[in-house]
């Protein structure tokens, strides 16, 4: 992909429906296809199915404990340069209050209090950049009728990672 003048290879390696433990044991069970993929950047984020009301609900410290393992493993990989890659971590967007089951207004206030304050500690702690993606549908609510966004929700998500990405490009 070619644009604005750069020239990127983009590789997902993200796991729909996976909580932050399911994304870490898939972690480790692929860690060395994915170490061999040799990412300049990482662009994580994880939060939203942690929420849910049923067995995949996750507690704030699971999910911290959680995401600070799956950034040591992305820390453990080489980038082509042979430095570990850049990370990035984003805030989780809202989950709408009147998302159905396995969702709640609970799962609502846990994104607010809990996933996304930890998300912020998380990144002063380790210094990670951070990258919003929950103010966007805060502005904008019509673009996540659900726990996913329209399709013009992706296209701010996408356009908000490539802001965010793009400093640490030039």
């Amino acid at each position: 992909m070619t644009r604005e003048g750069i020239r990127a290879r983009v590789l997902s390696f993200g796991q729909s429906g996976f909580t932050s433990g399911e994304y870490l044991k898939f972690l480790a069970r692929n860690e060395d296809r994915l170490k061999a993929s040799r990412p300049d950047f990482v662009l994580l984020q994880l939060g939203t199915n942690d929420v849910r009301l049923d067995a995949d609900r996750t507690s704030v410290d699971a999910f911290r404990d959680n995401l600070n393992r799956i950034v040591a493993i992305f820390r453990s990989f080489r980038a082509r340069s042979g430095r570990p890659p850049q990370i990035l971590l984003s805030l989780v967007p809202p989950v709408p209050e009147a998302t159905p089951f396995p969702f709640s207004p609970d799962s609502s206030r846990r994104i607010t209090e809990e996933i996304n304050p930890t998300v912020r500690a998380i990144c002063v702690e380790q210094r990670i950049p951070l990258v919003d993606n929950y103010s966007i549908f805060i502005r904008q609510p019509s673009l996540l009728p659900g726990v996913h966004p329209s399709r013009d929700g992706y296209r701010l998500l996408a356009e908000n990672w490539f802001r965010s990405l793009k400093p640490l490009l030039e």
